[in-house]
């Protein structure tokens, strides 16, 4: 585990992988998966850093029927061994699978996931940073008193970055970016 107790918590489809279509609006299997440019490079460098990763990411299809979790568990086995593959490593990857109707509190915005990983590893929020795609990860981390860094990879763009009411600590281009400010700036 870090020496300073942090994670760095990494939204899914958006940071890692290149998101859903909006015909698709779900990733349901391996094939669909596409890991974004400089991905696995950024994984393995925060790994070499020591640092611990842990994904954190929204994932309704199955809350609605759309897949089912052993589609989702088998996509993110995949996932995961790609990354160690290439020297990276995920520590936990939690998902909320409710459908945004159910009121889940573990369903970002909400810090559910967070919450649990903080149990379960021993993470010091306050020393963490969330790097996520979307508005609704940007106040997840801030409602948690992490770090934030969003990226332009997925979901959002510039210009609503920048009109955000509580703006991310850090714009970055894509994850690659992101760790490179994150390994010069949170030691």
């Amino acid at each position: 585990m870090p020496k300073s107790n942090g994670a760095i918590f990494l939204d899914r489809d958006g940071v890692i992988n290149h998101p859903p279509s909006e015909e698709r609006r779900y990733i349901r299997n391996w094939k669909e998966f596409r890991f974004i440019p400089g991905t696995l490079r950024a994984l393995k460098k925060l790994h070499q850093a020591k640092k611990q990763v842990i994904v954190v990411s929204n994932q309704a299809g199955v809350g609605k029927k759309i897949m089912t979790q052993q589609q989702l568990n088998d996509l993110t086995l995949q996932m995961r061994k790609a990354v160690e593959k290439t020297g990276g490593k995920l520590h936990a990857v939690y998902y909320c699978t409710h459908p945004p109707s159910a009121g889940c509190r573990c369903r970002k915005p909400y810090t559910g996931m967070l919450k649990k990983a903080r149990r379960k590893f021993g993470i010091d929020l306050a020393r963490s940073i969330v790097v996520g795609d979307s508005p609704t990860d940007i106040l997840m981390g801030q409602l948690a008193g992490c770090a934030t860094v969003m990226v332009l990879s997925g979901k959002t763009n510039r210009r609503v970055a920048s009109h955000m009411a509580h703006p991310a600590h850090y714009l970055a281009k894509n994850l690659d970016q992101a760790v490179q400010w994150i390994l010069e700036n949170h030691r």
